[in-house]
């Protein structure tokens, strides 16, 4: 580790045995500080959001799929650079696909090894993803199926560029300016000077109306 900087880890795990076990082990990798963990509650986010940790390694904690989704949500606004890790205990591909589409970089299945979990860190650290071979496989086959994005792109009606059209979803889902220049690795002047020209294009007075008027195109925002 000389010279290395360590990753910042937060173990969010409401399964207590879950939880203790890879706390032992995560706590014997030179490269892995773990900063804090906690089982899911409702001060859970604002003590992650305090720590701000490099990676987040969580559990499915509810058995309502609709708050763990939130709950990525709401994290990702408030750290953008977070790497998040969800340890899935159901083993659904649906939810892994909710999942990563609200910036989820990492995703395993109930049956992973303490050692998946440990290169899981490793590779959202280093910029990369990480998922089973299988999840791997069908986010192929699920992108292989959506013809309407490369057809959104090639016949946008509202005369959107390609990264007009990627900036829609960040709008609609509540990120500030700085937020999606950081989720796209663009200066925050770059993100500010494209949406103003969505505005002049559509010829409305705020960004929202953006959002309503590709929702009413049928546009995915």
């Amino acid at each position: 580790m000389d010279g290395e900087q360590r990753i910042r880890l937060f173990l969010l795990a409401h399964n207590r045995l879950l939880r203790e076990a890879l706390l032992r082990i995560l706590a014997k990798k030179e490269d892995i500080e773990v900063v804090g963990s906690c089982p899911f509650s409702s001060k859970a986010l604002t003590t992650i959001v305090e720590v701000a940790p490099d990676v987040l390694v969580m559990d499915s904690f509810a058995t309502d799929e609709v708050a763990q989704i939130e709950f990525v949500r709401e994290i990702k606004r408030r750290l953008p650079d977070v790497k998040i890790i969800m340890i899935d205990m159901e083993s659904d591909v649906h939810h892994f696909l909710n999942v990563v589409r609200e910036g989820a970089m990492g995703y395993l299945m109930k049956d992973a090894s303490a050692l998946d979990v440990v290169e899981a860190v490793r590779a959202v650290a280093r910029g990369g993803a990480s998922c089973s071979a299988e999840l791997c496989a069908f986010l192929f086959r699920y992108a292989a199926k959506q013809n309407q994005l490369p057809n959104f792109y090639a016949r946008n009606p509202l005369g959107f560029t390609t990264r007009e059209q990627q900036l829609v979803s960040f709008i609609a889902r509540g990120y500030t300016n700085k937020e999606i220049a950081s989720q796209l690795q663009l200066a925050e002047q770059t993100v500010r000077n494209h949406i103003h020209r969505m505005l002049k294009k559509l010829g409305v007075p705020h960004r929202l109306a953006v959002v309503d008027i590709c929702r009413m195109q049928g546009i995915p925002a």
